[in-house]
């Protein structure tokens, strides 16, 4: 799906990319670039409706019927080859899925309960595959893609996240299996992002210690949505020889955790 290396006829039929969790923060990022890049974007939405429809619209005012918001809670999993099919049917074809959606909180061992269970490894893990599984047959026909939005305490965890790293270290590893079981005919690759956008709630990371995690990396600053999806629209226009592989984007703090 290089827009430089295709026919001008394929032009004709803008790629369409699904984006989970995308109507705020680093998934509305990354359907703005991968809109900008020329795409049709199905914007995946779970409570966030008046955002996800102000993108939407926002993206059709550029250039119409190139965006449309789905509803879903991905955590059913019954209900995502209703998503993927609720996506062809909108645009007739899907080319690329984006595996942004994602829950991210502390769960201190020894008070760790099932509902943390279902919703960190349902959204960070169990979702990807199965909307991966539904998306499949259409993604070969077009050699597309999947990108996973992993993290880059998948392999070096964060201390009071024990069961968040687990979910994100599956997704790692479900990268990489995904990339073996799709290929030929599908990329499977996945995006690591460092310290780039702040968790909403202020108390997970105070002050002292996000000035820790910044002094901590090479570059000295936390990353920018922008960040991430410049290496989502890499992989997925940009990298037809690239599968099985993660990007780490982290200012270099992993280098040396």
């Amino acid at each position: 799906m290089n827009p430089d290396n295709i026919s001008p006829a394929a032009h004709v039929i803008p790629s369409v990319i699904l984006v989970t969790g995308a109507a705020r923060r680093v998934g509305a990022e990354i359907a703005r670039t991968l809109h900008a890049a020329g795409a049709r974007v199905a914007i995946h939405y779970h409570t966030a409706t008046a955002e996800a429809q102000a993108l939407a619209a926002s993206l059709n005012a550029l250039r119409p019927e190139s965006a449309a918001a789905f509803a879903a809670d991905l955590r059913n999993t019954d209900a995502l080859p209703g998503l993927v099919a609720a996506v062809v049917d909108q645009f007739g074809r899907l080319d690329g899925l984006v595996n942004n959606a994602s829950s991210f909180y502390p769960t201190k061992v020894g008070a760790t309960d099932t509902a943390a269970w279902e919703d960190l490894i349902g959204t960070n893990l169990k979702a990807p595959l199965f909307l991966a599984q539904a998306a499949a047959p259409h993604l070969a026909q077009h050699e597309g893609c999947i990108v996973n939005l992993t993290d880059v305490h998948a392999e070096r965890p964060l201390k009071g996240y024990a069961l968040y790293c687990a979910a994100k270290a599956g997704l790692l590893g479900l990268t990489r299996a995904l990339a073996v079981e799709l290929g030929p005919q599908v990329r499977v690759n996945a995006v690591a992002p460092g310290a780039v956008e702040w968790p909403e709630n202020p108390s997970d990371f105070s002050p002292d210690e996000r000035c820790a995690i910044i002094e901590h990396t090479l570059l000295k600053r936390a990353g920018s949505a922008t960040d991430i999806a410049r290496a989502v629209k890499f992989l997925v226009f940009d990298a037809p020889y690239v599968t099985g592989q993660v990007i780490t984007v982290d200012g270099g703090r992993s280098a040396h955790l």
